[in-house]
């Protein structure tokens, strides 16, 4: 048998994605069951982060775009969704799900184009998941008296909604549908720089019957998110995104009596022991912080290595990264996309100059990037300290942080330090520290010998500084409750 060299890795030709897509060059805002121009008639671009070139107009709805949703929502909620019979709003959900699922192709091409993620990821990860969360909430819709047995569960009013760019139309489903399931009627917003799925997804509403006004969708930037926050008549407020943000909005809403849950940032920690099972712990790692280009706040941006296996791992890991396929995020070779936006791609690229600056040694492949749009090398840093910012900032990019520890308490002690508790990973072969290990771990989702896997039967949320309340499984439902 001959000695074939294939080299360091295979070269594929380009696959990409062909299904055709439907997308608007402008985009209204979505008020009352129809899409209607801004009051003050001014939009703003969208971007293609893959091609730094714009692609849509996306109406800036300002404060009095954001009170008519509210009127909306609130004459929805008192005369159609509250009084309707819980089953009816179930099959509105349903029916939702259903034709999420047959457009799923073309809604996967509209988010890559829209966030720059693989097709591949937003294809087999993202819409999977949002039709199961309409799916799942769908059946919690009529059982809500099963699901807090000795209550009587009410719904809580008008409910209004932000939502993050690293998952747009997966965060919007994570927050409208257990909403809706509950009883209430939504204003969402999404974030600025990824809201042509949320336009969409108004469609799929309109194209499922659902009531005008249980759901409205304003876009704009900040000073549209703060306009709902502040509006007297929300009675709820649901926010994912920063820590920085989540902080104004509690001080905003502290003394209004609106009920509030936040979904922060995260710097999540990998605690690889030397008993792991080092080639899973590797894509492990990959998958927690490289496929999702580190634009998630549970993305596992800091891995602790037993000192042992430190050598080896890295090693092992150095290697994987050389066949990591940069590129086009609508071919589905791709594995990393484009990073979000221009003023993401610099935050990261300051982040990474502080740790070359502080010390630590940049590992990163030699592939080369795209002369358009907004890139970024998947990287890791060794070297590292508990004190390097790239150790304690939320990066929200493809950098890694590689550190040590010798024993399990020194890991805990490690992991622990941070100001935030959003979620963590641990890679041993054995169950019984599988357990002891959770059991010290401040963070809200641990995963075991996996990273970010989501399912809507199971709750997700943090400590400390990475907010409070949960989203996804029957603790999702009580925020949207009143007993």
């Amino acid at each position: 048998m001959s000695d074939l060299n294939f080299g360091s890795a295979f070269d594929y030709a380009p696959a990409p994605e062909t299904t055709p897509v439907s997308m608007r060059k402008k985009y209204e805002l979505f008020i009352d069951g129809k899409f209607v121009p801004p009051k003050a008639g001014k939009y703003f671009q969208s971007v293609n982060p893959a091609t730094g070139k714009r692609h849509a107009r996306i109406a800036n709805g300002d404060a009095g775009d954001v009170d008519a949703a509210v009127k909306s929502a609130r004459r929805a909620y008192e005369k159609v969704w509250g009084p309707m019979a819980p089953a009816e709003r179930g099959k509105y959900l349903f029916r939702i799900a259903r034709i999420v699922q047959e457009k799923s192709r073309e809604l996967a091409i509209i988010e890559s184009i829209d966030g720059g993620k693989p097709i591949k990821e937003s294809r087999d990860v993202d819409l999977p998941l949002v039709a199961a969360h309409f799916f799942y909430y769908a059946g919690w819709a009529d059982k809500l008296e099963y699901a807090f047995p000795g209550r009587t569960p009410k719904p809580v009013g008008v409910a209004g909604q932000i939502i993050p760019w690293n998952f747009p139309l997966l965060m919007a489903a994570w927050k409208i549908a257990p909403a809706l399931a509950c009883g209430n009627t939504v204003v969402l917003k999404p974030a600025e720089t990824t809201s042509v799925t949320a336009m969409h997804l108004a469609e799929i509403f309109q194209e499922a019957g659902l009531p005008d006004g249980v759901v409205n969708i304003v876009t704009g930037a900040g000073e549209t998110g703060n306009a709902l926050v502040e509006h007297p008549g929300i009675d709820k407020i649901a926010f994912t995104g920063s820590t920085a943000v989540g902080k104004r909005i509690a001080k905003s809403v502290a003394a209004s009596g609106k009920r509030l849950t936040l979904e922060l940032g995260g710097k999540a920690a990998n605690l690889v022991f030397e008993d792991a099972p080092i080639e899973q712990a590797v894509e492990g790692v990959i998958n927690g912080i490289y496929f999702n280009q580190g634009h998630v706040c549970c993305a596992g941006s800091r891995l602790l290595i037993q000192e042992s296996i430190h050598d080896e791992f890295v090693a092992r890991l150095e290697r994987r990264i050389e066949t990591l396929r940069v590129g086009d995020p609508l071919d589905k070779n791709t594995d990393i996309g484009a990073i979000n936006s221009k003023a993401q791609l610099g935050r990261i690229t300051e982040l990474v100059g502080s740790g070359i600056d502080e010390g630590a040694t940049l590992h990163e492949p030699g592939c080369s990037l795209p002369e358009e749009g907004f890139w970024f090398k998947p990287s890791f840093f060794t070297g590292v300290t508990s004190s390097h910012r790239i150790a304690r900032e939320e990066i929200f990019g493809p950098v890694l942080s590689v550190l040590t520890f010798r024993t399990p308490a020194e890991a805990i002690a490690r992991a622990n330090d941070t100001c935030y508790g959003l979620s963590a990973g641990i890679w041993t072969d054995k169950g019984s520290k599988i357990f002891a290990m959770a059991d010290q771990l401040k963070a809200g989702v641990i995963w075991a010998n996996t990273f970010n896997k989501f399912d809507p039967t199971s709750p997700f949320g943090g400590f400390k500084e990475s907010g409070f309340g949960r989203e996804g499984g029957l603790q999702g439902l009580a925020p949207y409750l009143k007993f």
